[in-house]
């Protein structure tokens, strides 16, 4: 079964696009990553598959329930953390946890006790005394503590140090190996690298790609780096001249330069490459895949195009 499903899934705000023809799809169990910056429909995706706000066309089910007629059923399954957090501000933290759980009516102390273990965080402070990022930590257990089937967190790591960062997503990664799906927006692509099976980049309210994030990160082009005495001299260097003069100047991307060193994207053939660069007097040279920030930039680029 699908964790999540949608079908031209769509939101204006009147005359203003949210999302558009949205189709997405997330396998029950998965831990998938909706990649995009600030702006680019990833709470309103949310908020729409949630039923905060109500879709203007297509569909949406939540493990096969519909986002409109099914939604309570869907909101008892699920375990949300919004992007931005709020709580009553004169409550301490362990009566906003204990609130929380019952308004599932369930008893979840066992687990927000662990969880607040895990995250070193003080019960006894009220909320308005918090920082950002131990609010963060609240709103943490509040969406983990009745152990949901499904965890959709909306860009859910701004305001936590690194370490913290690194407690919470092992946390994300022991639900997830015990079977339940996660979906989290982020622009912070080293986490969607580091931590998710599949992701889906999305741009101006519609998905670019969606795949795993290995098939994701493969792609012909290449991340060539040289190093040579001859490519010190700015945008007259021997380098440009040699990469303009080449039959694969077609093929060349994004070059920076900088100092005694230039790198570009490359989607040519090896061989014509190396003949290119056989008349230079480099010193180093190496070829890599890019990485995922380089692979999410070219799909916007050719969104543009």
């Amino acid at each position: 079964m699908d964790g999540i499903r949608t079908e031209n899934l769509t939101k204006y705000y009147g005359k203003t696009m949210g999302i558009e023809n949205m189709n997405l799809t997330v396998e029950e169990g998965d831990f998938f990553g909706f990649i995009g910056p600030n702006g680019a429909g990833k709470s309103t995706t949310i908020r729409t598959l949630l039923g905060l706000i109500r879709p203007t066309g297509g569909a949406g089910k939540i493990f096969g329930r519909d986002i409109v007629s099914q939604n309570k059923e869907i909101l008892s399954l699920v375990g949300y953390m919004p992007s931005e957090i709020h709580f009553y501000g004169g409550m301490k933290v362990k009566d906003v946890i204990r609130l929380s759980a019952s308004l599932r009516g369930k008893d979840c102390s066992r687990e927000a006790e662990r969880l607040c273990d895990r995250l070193r965080l003080n019960v006894d402070k009220r909320v308005d005394q918090l920082s950002l990022g131990n609010r963060k930590k609240v709103a943490i257990v509040c969406t983990l503590q009745h152990e949901p089937q499904l965890c959709i967190l909306d860009e859910p790591t701004s305001g936590l140090d690194p370490l913290m960062q690194r407690e919470f997503f092992s946390i994300l990664e022991e639900y997830n190996r015990a079977g339940t799906t996660i979906f989290f927006s982020s622009h912070v692509l080293s986490e969607v690298e580091r931590y998710c099976k599949h992701g889906a980049v999305i741009r101006n309210g519609k998905i670019l790609v969606q795949d795993s994030i290995s098939r994701l990160r493969e792609t012909s082009a290449k991340r060539v780096t040289l190093r040579s005495e001859a490519v010190s001299q700015g945008t007259n260097s021997a380098m440009e001249r040699a990469l303009e003069d080449s039959d694969c100047s077609g093929c060349v991307k994004d070059v920076q330069e900088n100092g005694d060193t230039v790198s570009f994207l490359y989607s040519g053939e090896i061989p014509e490459l190396l003949g290119m660069l056989a008349s230079l007097p480099l010193t180093d040279l190496t070829i890599t895949e890019p990485d995922l920030e380089e692979i999410f930039l070219h799909y916007y680029e050719e969104a543009k195009e």
